[in-house]
Formats: C-alpha cells, sequence, structure tokens
C-alpha cells in the first residue's frame, strides 16, 4: 500500500472520527452511540470501498484504522472538545469533517485508479468512500444524510474524483498533485460553507 494512501486513510479517520464524535453529542447519544457513531463515521465508507473492490476491508486487516480511531476518542476525551462553545465546536466539526470528506475521497479514488477503474467507476467508488460512513451514521440518529442537503458537500468528492481521474489520464498521479488536490477541495469547501453555496434545487410550486 502506497505510503500517501496510508497517510490519506489516518487523516481521513482522524478527521471523520472527531466528526462523528461532535454530532453524538449534538444528538445526545449515551456512550455506547458516541462510539458507534464515531466508528460509523470514520471506517464505513472504507468498509464499503473495499466491499466493492472485492478485498479484505483495510479496518479489518491493518493496525492504523483501529489504533487511529482509538486514540483519537481519547484525545477528544482528554482534551475535552465536547466542552468548546457552540462556535467553536461548530468550526471544529466543519474543519475535521472537511478534511475527512477530501481524505476519503482522495483514498478512494486511488483506490479505483490502482483498480483500473473507468472515470464512472473512479467518481462513484470516490464518493461512496467519503459519503458512506457519514449516510450510515445520519441513518443511526435518524436524521437526512448531510450529502443530501448540505452545502456543496458531496458535490467535493465528485470534484476531487475528477481531478484524480484527470491527472491519471495524464499520467501525473503523484505526491504534489494529490497534496494539490487535497488543498484545493478543503478550501473549495470551507469556501462553500462560508459563503453557503447550495446546489440548486426544483422549485414545485
Amino acid at each position: 500500500m502506497p505510503e500517501y494512501f496510508i497517510f490519506a486513510e489516518i487523516i481521513g479517520i482522524t478527521a471523520f472520527t472527531i466528526s462523528g464524535f461532535l454530532i453524538a453529542i449534538k444528538n445526545k447519544l449515551d456512550i455506547l452511540g458516541i462510539l458507534i457513531a464515531s466508528t460509523l463515521t470514520a471506517l464505513g465508507g472504507g468498509i464499503v470501498r473495499d466491499a466493492i473492490l472485492s478485498t479484505s476491508p483495510f479496518a479489518f486487516t491493518a493496525l492504523h484504522p483501529a489504533l487511529t480511531l482509538t486514540l483519537t476518542i481519547f484525545l477528544i476525551f482528554a482534551l475535552r472538545l465536547y466542552k468548546k462553545d457552540s462556535i467553536e465546536r461548530g468550526w471544529i466539526f466543519v474543519v475535521s469533517d472537511t478534511i475527512g470528506l477530501v481524505a476519503f475521497s482522495i483514498t478512494g479514488a486511488l483506490m479505483a485508479i490502482n483498480a483500473d477503474y473507468n472515470f464512472f467507476g473512479i467518481i462513484i467508488l470516490s464518493f461512496i468512500t467519503a459519503v458512506g460512513g457519514g449516510v450510515a451514521r445520519d441513518i443511526m440518529i435518524n436524521q437526512v444524510p448531510a450529502v443530501l442537503i448540505s452545502d456543496f458537500y458531496g458535490s467535493i468528492a465528485v470534484i476531487a474524483a475528477l481531478l484524480l481521474g484527470t491527472l491519471h489520464f495524464f499520467d501525473a498521479i503523484n505526491e504534489f498533485s494529490i497534496l494539490a488536490t487535497a488543498l484545493f477541495a478543503t478550501v473549495l469547501r470551507l469556501l462553500a460553507y462560508i459563503k453557503k453555496w447550495h446546489l440548486p434545487q426544483l422549485n414545485i410550486n
């Protein structure tokens, strides 16, 4: 497994563990609910990705995922992030969720490229990896998945996949181009959040 893939996976798990934890706190889940929400958010998309690829889930075969999840939850408790005021905690959630979204968009796209998927396959696998865990979490706590309503959310995964697919077409996948894609997608997502950009909705009235 390439080092940059593992690095992106660890970043994604860390970020999504934080966002899943904060969502659980917001919905007043108990300790078990918090652990389940954090785990689903952090590992769910990657497990679905690996199942589609017919490979043993990375979360079940490598040490990094479980260790990263456990350490992140420990640090959240130790630093008492859930005790921050609502404005600061809101930004912690937005930033961590954005980083997780971008990191898993990239790992999904890279895995699809490695499996020789076509452009459509790269986009779909990137999208599922990025939003799968969050969708499972939101369904569990009985709320509309963020990907369906939130500020340009799922579009970021599609854009990241398109960029990486194009880079692959021109044989330009390397650490620098992956980092540039990650930075662009992260800035775009945060800008969309600040500017409150949304995809157009159909007016049925």
